[in-house]
């Protein structure tokens, strides 16, 4: 059992938390003003890591007949036969129920749209099979967080969280797209929907540009309609640095530093956003 546990978490990748959990905390401080209680803090930590948990093992179960004739993903767990299809989906389901339950744990209104943030995040899995715009159906998947934190904290909604989600779903999106560019072929070849595909990859990166410009927009938004200082104006100049190194290592004709730009970039820009507003809440700044 701990191996089958051992290989799911690494099939699902869930050391890439990083880049969805890291906005949900920021909005948790934001929305509180401070420290949040113990308590919430907790549950939105269970609940931000099941989630994403839940989502990662469906996605590998409904493209498991992709991946197992993908040159690319042929080796991840399921095609490879080192976990079953069967235990990957009580997996599934398992994360799933923790979910609803932290949900239920934090207040009446997360709970009662916790069934809704699921179906977006499981939703995902089957959008590149009819659209080109499933690149931001994964980002509404990780910009809704930051939401569903607010709420947690306040019990209502607030235009705070809001630009803040728009900002990490064009992130999203605009990483997303780079991402794609791997598998433009086989997209073609299976009738698989990506920007990648649809335009070609030159037309692809300058569009995850333009995505990633709007994402800095709104994070730069989030300074004026959250009162943030300094520390949070540095974390958005450092980020704007981080995106434009990400779009300087990846070009058509090279490819070859994608995981850097996708994994190591990012995760760079979603902890730095975090820690310079959580700094500006301490400093009473926000």
């Amino acid at each position: 059992m701990l191996k089958k546990i051992t290989t799911i978490l690494e099939m699902i990748k869930f050391q890439h938390s990083i880049f969805a959990l890291p906005f949900a905390v920021m909005s948790a401080f934001i929305a509180a003003r401070g420290i949040p209680a113990a308590e919430k803090l907790l549950w939105i930590l269970v609940a931000m890591v099941s989630a994403r948990s839940a989502a990662m093992a469906f996605n590998r179960i409904a493209d498991a007949k992709l991946d197992a004739i993908n040159p690319r993903t042929k080796d991840r767990a399921i095609p490879a036969g080192r976990i079953s299809v069967a235990f990957t989906a009580l997996f599934t389901l398992s994360c799933a129920a923790i979910f609803v339950f932290a949900a239920y744990k934090l207040n009446e209104l997360t709970f009662i749209l916790s069934p809704l943030a699921l179906f977006i995040i499981l939703f995902y899995s089957f959008t590149k099979r009819f659209t080109m715009l499933s690149h931001l159906f994964l980002g509404l998947s990780l910009g809704i967080a930051p939401v569903g934190t607010w709420i947690a904290i306040t019990g209502s909604f607030a235009i705070i969280p809001i630009i803040l989600a728009a900002g990490v779903t064009l992130w999203t999106a605009g990483f997303d797209i780079i991402y794609a560019c791997q598998d433009v072929e086989f997209d073609r070849q299976h009738a698989l929907h990506s920007v990648p595909k649809t335009f070609g990859i030159p037309a692809a990166l300058n569009i995850s540009i333009a995505l990633h410009v709007l994402a800095l927009v709104a994070f730069i938004s989030l300074f004026f309609s959250a009162g943030m200082g300094i520390p949070y104006a540095a974390g958005c100049a450092i980020t704007g640095i981080l995106l434009v190194y990400e779009h300087h290592i990846v070009s058509p004709g090279n490819l070859e530093k994608i995981n850097i730009a996708f994994f190591n970039v990012n995760a760079i820009v979603s902890v730095t956003l975090m820690a310079t507003a959580i700094t500006d809440v301490f400093l009473g700044k926000a």
